[in-house]
């Protein structure tokens, strides 16, 4: 049977504290799609923005964009005040979102709403059960704010290469910080739960986005150093991009540093099944990001001004496709097959069985 759905990232809802959110307008916007008779809602990826203020340059693949915590939720639970809230200035319009002002101002309020937090099982079982991720997100946003936003290649050796003796002093140094963190996280992870909750009650899934690469400046990296193309002083060797096209004569140089594909491999790529399978809880469906730069992708030498002195070169191709299917077969997944498409991205696709996506500009 054919289904529709609507494309619309959470950001984009309306909303008084500067951009949209997880609460009232996200739920309206649930029950719009329910009386309009689709039944998906396809949003962008979750994670917190970086660099640009972009979900697809993410301090973490697996944690929740503080932004889109729903502050009036928060104001109902007595966490905040309804005053703390509206005496800033959001910068609000219909059509944009002021990225700076949330940037100075949004942890801002969730630390007074975190002054008024105390606790309880709930919050400790979330840390507890997401711990392999959430330890070290929560330290290299910390060391962040330590640091003065600082990127984690930037700090003190000891940090940066996450000497256990420098780590250890940290973690009791910023205990509160790494809490508050938490805190964030668990609520954000707590308002997500409710509206999809919601959203299926009234027969909407979800399709969320998985990026193919992570940045540079992520926990990600800075915790698994050893599964990106990086030299001995944890500086990138080559960085991702795309090549020149009708749309760019230079192409397109992304920046994130590029995949070890052959160590992973030689655990079954473990990581990239952790991050698909956080993704399968967060998501009734997931989308692949550039599913092409799995048979081959653009690799630029580092320092290059643009992607035009790169090269392709061959990705996992199908022992990656088969190690995910083995490992999460019941996760839903769609490649998103946009761009240069040549033969054998082609057969990659339908040798995998995943749908790819025809956009209507280019289709």
């Amino acid at each position: 049977m054919r289904k529709s759905g609507i494309l619309m990232h959470i950001s984009s809802l309306p909303g008084p504290y500067g951009i949209g959110s997880m609460g009232k307008c996200a739920y309206d916007f649930v029950d719009f799609l329910c009386c309009a008779g689709q039944a998906y809602w396809q949003i962008l990826p979750l994670c917190p923005t970086g660099y640009g203020d972009s979900p697809y340059q993410s301090f973490s693949t697996f944690a929740g964009n503080p932004y889109l915590i729903d502050l009036d939720i928060l104001i109902e639970e007595g966490l905040l005040e309804k005053s703390e809230v509206e005496g800033i200035d959001w910068c609000w319009t219909e059509t944009k979102a002021d990225f700076g002002k949330l940037y100075n101002n949004r942890l801002a309020v969730l630390r007074k709403a975190y002054g008024r937090f105390h606790g309880g099982e709930a919050f400790e079982a979330f840390c507890r059960d997401n711990s392999s991720w959430l330890d070290d997100f929560v330290m290299f946003m910390a060391l962040k704010g330590k640091f003065g936003g600082q990127p984690w290649y930037q700090w003190e050796d000891g940090l940066k290469y996450r000497n256990w003796d420098a780590m250890n002093a940290m973690r009791a140094e910023l205990a509160d910080e790494l809490r508050f963190y938490s805190f964030v996280q668990f609520k954000f992870y707590q308002q997500w739960t409710a509206l999809r909750g919601y959203a299926h009650e009234n027969g909407i899934r979800i399709i969320g986005d998985v990026p193919i690469y992570v940045p540079l400046d992520s926990a990600e990296v800075w915790s698994n150093p050893q599964l990106f193309q990086l030299d001995e002083n944890l500086n990138p060797t080559a960085v991702a991009g795309c090549p020149p096209d009708a749309f760019s004569e230079d192409g397109q140089l992304w920046g994130n540093p590029l995949y070890r594909w052959e160590d992973m491999e030689r655990d079954g790529f473990a990581w990239w099944l952790k991050r698909l399978a956080a993704a399968g809880e967060l998501y009734d469906v997931v989308r692949m990001d550039h599913f092409r730069g799995f048979e081959a992708y653009w690799r630029v030498p580092y320092g290059e001004p643009t992607a035009k002195g790169g090269q392709w070169v061959k990705g996992p191709g199908m022992k990656f496709i088969n190690a995910v299917k083995q490992g999460l077969p019941k996760l839903d997944l769609i490649a998103e097959d946009l761009g240069f498409l040549t033969q054998e991205v082609l057969d990659m696709r339908d040798e995998s069985g995943f749908p790819g996506m025809k956009i209507l500009e280019f289709a």
